[in-house]
């Protein structure tokens, strides 16, 4: 074969491979707004009742984060799925210029009586975004939006039924001594080298707990945020902060004390005490800046 001819196929073969790779781009923006979780239609009481420590008729402020997620075939003329300028004209034009600044109960029509939480604003997000967003090669398929570091919801939205997803996160300290209890120390220092220390070391674990649903009509939450916080608390930290994990915590009385035998033991002690009508969807342990595990209880 000549140079020109295998020339030509080695750019055909490349042209078809772009012309069928799908890209996800992701676009954020910032925003500073306050909120009150409280309906004017019910008595003081009610409102309690139905957001308890944030329960307030002024409410309070933060600086919200939006993150939004655009799908395509990637152009093999431009090189891009779609070009980030138009990505970005949307989310200032229609999501960051009626919200930034504003206290979203009071003065943003769409949340006079629909409780800004984070559920609604993400479906506001994904409304607005996809109402202006005229490219027909690409398509908005995730929203994800900030709170707080610790507190983030994401509406995924190619799927057949959009997915409600609220994520909690936490830290803790604890150290462990990885060796497994059915191998000689001989073995267990082979395979786990000077995370065999018989003293053991330490970590400052991350964990994200993540729980999919429906958000309530009338508080327009997944899950009562207190109520999640309270089962976090018991089952994460009580168990495993400031502990030895091996010799502290029954669940490591034999069991080697690795990230993922931490990631399933705290999905174990979740996944049934999650406040209903929500679901325990996803478990992240981070264990340093480089580590993660993910477990999705199958």
């Amino acid at each position: 074969m000549d140079a020109p001819n295998a020339a030509r196929i080695v750019l055909a073969v490349g042209a078809f491979f772009t012309a069928m790779a799908t890209l996800f781009l992701r676009r954020r923006v910032a925003f500073s707004a306050g909120h009150a979780y409280w309906l004017p239609n019910k008595t003081d009481e009610e409102n309690r009742v139905l957001f308890g420590q944030w329960a307030s008729k002024w409410g309070h402020g933060h600086n919200y984060i939006v993150e939004a997620v655009v799908a395509g075939k990637l152009d093999e003329m431009t090189g891009m799925v779609v070009n980030i300028v138009d990505v970005d004209k949307v989310l200032k034009a229609h999501v960051v210029a009626p919200l930034a600044d504003k206290h979203l109960t009071y003065e943003v029509p769409h949340f006079a009586d629909t409780p800004p939480t984070l559920e609604n604003i993400a479906r506001y997000v994904s409304d607005r975004f996809t109402a202006n967003f005229h490219d027909p090669a690409a398509k908005l398929v995730r929203v994800t939006v900030w709170e707080t570091p610790s507190l983030w919801t994401t509406l995924e939205l190619d799927t057949e039924k959009p997915l409600v997803l609220l994520t909690r996160s936490l830290d803790f300290a604890a150290a462990h001594r990885l060796d497994a209890p059915g191998l000689s120390h001989e073995e267990n220092l082979a395979i786990f080298g000077k995370c065999n220390n018989p003293r053991g070391h330490g970590h400052n674990y991350g964990v994200e707990v993540t729980v999919s649903g429906d958000p309530d009509p009338v508080t327009g939450m997944i899950v009562n945020l207190a109520e999640l916080d309270a089962v976090m608390e018991r089952e994460i930290m009580a168990r495993f902060d400031h502990k030895h994990l091996n010799d502290d915590t029954p669940d490591f009385a034999d069991v080697n004390p690795t990230s993922e035998n931490l990631t399933v033991a705290i999905w174990r002690h979740l996944e049934p005490n999650i406040p209903a009508p929500a679901k325990l969807y996803r478990v992240v342990v981070k264990e340093t800046e480089r580590n993660f595990f993910e477990y999705y209880g199958n």
